[in-house]
């Protein structure tokens, strides 16, 4: 372990007048992403209609966005901002755990919305009974602990290994692959570790959302009228719209062979569900555009 060492966040060591224009689009990212996902808590929170099994992990997934882009962005913009791009052994690990729990509890979250619809439209009538408020929060709970406990673990091998006393991080943040990359010590041990872990958090995750998504697909096209096919059909296609973005992204990232391929990629993992969960969960969502109308109009009379 090398607890002195400094990590120097290397990706976006340019000019000042490059920094500024990075500062300047990715703050207006983080606002977006920030007032749109408030909106989306704020309006399940406020709307009676909106508490279901469905608006439940919705509010957890925008909260979980918030706290994902804040952990990143937030120190890309102030090392664009002062020209300070050094970290500290503590920051550096508590940066790559905060933001290695969330991208995994974005996997089991987005799992527990599939196995919502495939209750939805496979067992409407039970619907109620299965997905419970009880069911609901355990599943709640399990996507945000056992990310945490995963974090804690690999965090634990990140600390075995050994540093220059000046680290160069080759990524926007302190990303596992780059820390990895940068070390002095034998990444073996790790490197099986992730493979096991990936099983269990990504793996698992995109098996039980497949093959909720077989299931309905099944269930509508036993649905004689057309209508009623896309009707059932479209109560999925913003959960289906996010878990294709998200997944694609995280697939594309894990085959990148380059740095420069990592670092774009990297920002488009972290900022593409967050920017693209309240332009589909509001303006495609019929529920969510009916309340904004409402509360517009309630507001204007």
């Amino acid at each position: 372990m090398t607890s002195e060492a400094t990590f120097y966040i290397f990706a976006f060591s340019t000019s000042e007048n490059q920094r500024m224009i990075i500062l300047t689009s990715v703050l207006l990212i983080y606002l977006f992403i920030l007032s749109g996902n408030l909106l989306i808590i704020s309006l399940i929170c406020l709307e009676p209609r909106l508490h279901t099994p469905m608006y439940f992990f919705l509010c957890n997934l925008s909260t979980l966005d918030i706290m994902y882009v804040s952990t990143t962005l937030t120190k890309l913009m102030y090392a664009c901002s002062t020209g300070d791009h050094v970290m500290s052994y503590t920051a550096c690990m508590a940066q790559l755990y905060l933001s290695q729990m969330f991208a995994e509890t974005e996997d089991f979250l987005l799992t527990s919305m599939a196995i919502d619809r495939y209750v939805a439209v496979c067992f409407p009538l039970h619907y109620s009974l299965i997905m419970s408020k009880q069911v609901c929060v355990v599943l709640a709970f399990l996507s945000w602990v056992m990310p945490s406990i995963n974090s804690s673990i690999l965090i634990c091998f990140i600390n075995k290994l050994t540093y220059f006393d000046l680290v160069e991080v080759k990524n926007f943040f302190c990303d596992l692959k780059a820390l990895m990359n940068a070390s002095m010590s034998d990444t073996s041990s790790l490197r099986t570790y992730i493979i096991v872990g990936a099983t269990f958090v990504g793996v698992v995750p995109s098996c039980l959302i497949l093959a909720s998504y077989v299931r309905i697909i099944h269930t509508v096209l036993k649905i004689k009228s057309s209508a009623g096919r896309w009707k059932t059909f479209s109560s999925c296609s913003s959960h289906i719209t996010i878990v294709v973005v998200y997944f694609g992204s995280a697939l594309s990232l894990y085959l990148s062979n380059s740095v420069e391929e990592d670092v774009v990629l990297s920002i488009m993992y972290v900022t593409l569900v967050p920017m693209l969960n309240p332009l589909v969960y509001s303006l495609r969502n019929k529920d969510m555009v009916r309340v904004i109308r409402r509360i517009f109009h309630g507001t204007r009379s």
